[in-house]
């Protein structure tokens, strides 16, 4: 069993070196105070579940990150009241960030811009991150595992540039990310679909490769199966 890093603020954060994240990122407002009741009342019945006989501990907790992932996408997808993504300028500065660090920092496995939110899977490459790591810890004696400082980074940035736009200096993101790891190739592969017909299941597009802001579309241009790798952008 790999080594999990496991952190706890409003919602659980696992690290598993060597394993895919997947990440989902909101717009500062995108979930309504109703929309977190919702959530929060959903997590509270799903911890109250009795695990299956059948099923581990460990598979256990793992499938309830998976459910509760897809309930917030529902949420998301169908009633977010802020949707700044849906400019195309915004968009492209969200795409073209996670393609800059590709081949760098990570492997970019899939991901997509949504009007609301971002989903994103990526390998965090094992050279670059114990030297990010071991900087962090140099220069502030703190310590972040490689999803938070890659995630860090690519919020940051991108709320910088969106705002800019907007010509606002407010929060663009929400605070806390969604994230989950994947356990093995069947499971990325499962989550690889999941974020590339996301627009499709949320009425934007007919086929996931006509969505513009969508690793499909790059794929589809490539030829690139899914499992391979998105290139850094040129």
């Amino acid at each position: 069993m790999p080594e999990v890093v496991f952190r706890r603020r409003r919602l659980p954060h696992q690290d598993v070196e060597g394993h895919p994240v997947f990440i989902t990122a909101c717009l500062e407002g995108s979930l309504s105070a109703s929309g977190f009741s919702r959530i929060d009342a959903y997590r509270h019945e799903l911890e109250n579940r009795p695990k299956p006989r059948e099923m581990s501990l460990a598979d256990w907790e793992h499938l309830k990150q998976r459910l509760l992932f897809g309930f917030v996408d529902n949420l998301l997808d169908g009633h977010s009241p802020v949707e700044s993504l849906a400019d195309d300028a915004q968009a492209k500065i969200v795409r073209d960030a996670f393609m800059n660090f590709a081949d760098e920092r990570y492997a970019l496995l899939a991901f997509v811009v949504m009007p609301s939110h971002h989903h994103w899977l990526f390998l965090p490459n094992t050279q670059w991150s114990a030297l990010a790591v071991k900087r962090e810890r140099e220069h502030s004696g703190r310590f972040r595992t490689p999803r938070e400082i890659i995630s860090h980074s690519i919020q940051s940035y991108t709320a910088t540039m969106c705002n800019r736009i907007r010509g606002s200096k407010g929060v663009y993101w929400q605070h806390e990310t969604f994230d989950h790891w994947a356990r093995d190739e069947s499971e990325t592969l499962r989550i690889i679909r999941y974020i590339e017909r996301n627009p499709v299941k949320a009425g934007l597009a007919r086929s996931p490769e006509s969505y513009a802001w969508s690793s499909a579309s790059i794929r589809t241009q490539l030829r690139l199966q899914p499992g391979q790798a998105i290139p850094k952008r040129t």
